[in-house]
């Protein structure tokens, strides 16, 4: 969990008469526990761009790879912003779960210890399959080079569903 602990604010127009706010350390777990993420970026013309992906969560950031070639990656380039989307159990169900969106500015990864851990959470997280060598400042596997970007949230939402629905927003020194 991240050092610093988030401005927690429900809003009540979007929330089930007597919701209460989403504790930011069930979203944390939420993000770790997940296991598909979906990236929102921006082309460099301005469209947008979404694709889902695996990330892991360490330090108070969600942490994810991508070949420098593609898409995404090319869009971090020219616009660090992004956004990072996920579900908790009961993933698409209209009355379950819990929705975790996390803002932020995508940072690349570089340092080898670093990224050495990560890689161990990608093998804990989602099995032998995702085993990543470390060098050059980047995960190696099947042949490819994956570059790896660090997501701390500047601003967050949960949308909590059952039987209260709630609309919760953590919000990270200064974030909007």
């Amino acid at each position: 969990m991240s050092a610093e602990e988030p401005v927690t604010e429900l809003h009540p127009a979007y929330s089930s008469e007597g919701a209460t706010a989403t504790d930011w350390a069930a979203a944390v777990g939420g993000l770790t526990e997940a296991e598909i993420f979906w990236l929102s970026t921006v082309r460099p013309d301005g469209r947008p761009h979404v694709t889902p992906l695996l990330a892991v969560w360490a330090d108070g950031a969600l942490h994810f790879c991508t070949g420098p070639d593609e898409r995404k990656a090319k869009n971090l380039a020219v616009n660090p912003h992004c956004v990072l989307t996920t579900s908790t159990a009961g993933g698409n169900d209209l009355h379950a779960g819990l929705d975790v969106i996390v803002e932020g500015e995508a940072v690349r990864v570089e340092d080898e210890m670093t990224l050495r851990g990560l890689a161990d959470l990608y093998v804990a997280k989602y099995g032998s399959d995702w085993r990543f060598e470390v060098r050059d400042g980047a995960f190696h596997g099947a042949g490819n080079r994956a570059v790896v970007f660090r997501v701390e949230p500047a601003t967050a939402f949960g949308f909590a569903r059952g039987e209260t629905y709630g609309q919760t927003r953590w919000t990270f020194g200064g974030g909007a």
